[in-house]
């Protein structure tokens, strides 16, 4: 027997695969429409500006300039790209990705020079744009998201446990 889940609109059923998948009650029309949406909005956060003819700068490295909330504001603008991936059901894999990867470029983008310079170079929300759409597709391999958390996760741990190591140390050598 096939599982069914009633809809709002009428009191008939459709099969629960259905009001499970991405996007499962909203038109087509609808879809493409956000997916436009979040293409320009990712071209404008970090290509908008042409350096050359294959990179460029966007609103993220622009916004990064202004110290301390520059990069806040360009992580509070890439959230939208996540929400929306959420909502149409990205995996969580490929959702804490995401996330790692505004993190990431919010976190490095706060250090003076170097993160501006490094805003310009990770492009997080082309990346997060490349991972939704793959994942929308079917064709990403989760894999490779739960992979990069994990050497995020132990790059983490040392950053961590180096300060701590340091410290012990130097008391070891002092007493």
């Amino acid at each position: 027997m096939r599982k069914t889940t009633p809809t709002r609109a009428n009191s008939s059923t459709v099969p629960a695969a259905r009001v499970d998948a991405p996007y499962a009650g909203r038109r087509a029309m609808d879809r493409e429409a956000s997916e436009e949406f979040f293409d320009k909005l990712a071209w404008l956060m970090d290509r908008a500006i042409p350096l050359g003819r294959r990179f460029g700068i966007g609103l993220d490295a622009v916004l990064g300039l202004i110290p301390g909330l520059g990069d806040v504001a360009g992580g509070l603008i890439s959230s939208f790209l996540i929400l929306h991936a959420h909502q149409a059901g990205i995996p969580k894999a490929t959702l804490l990705r995401m996330v790692a990867n505004v993190g990431i470029d919010t976190l490095l983008g706060a250090i003076p020079f170097v993160g501006d310079l490094f805003d310009i170079a990770w492009q997080a929300n082309v990346r997060n744009l490349e991972l939704y759409r793959g994942a929308l597709k079917g064709t990403r391999d989760t894999r490779r998201d739960w992979g990069f958390l994990m050497v995020l996760l132990v790059a983490l741990a040392a950053l961590v446990s180096l300060p701590v190591l340091l410290a012990i140390w130097v008391l070891r050598a002092v007493l």
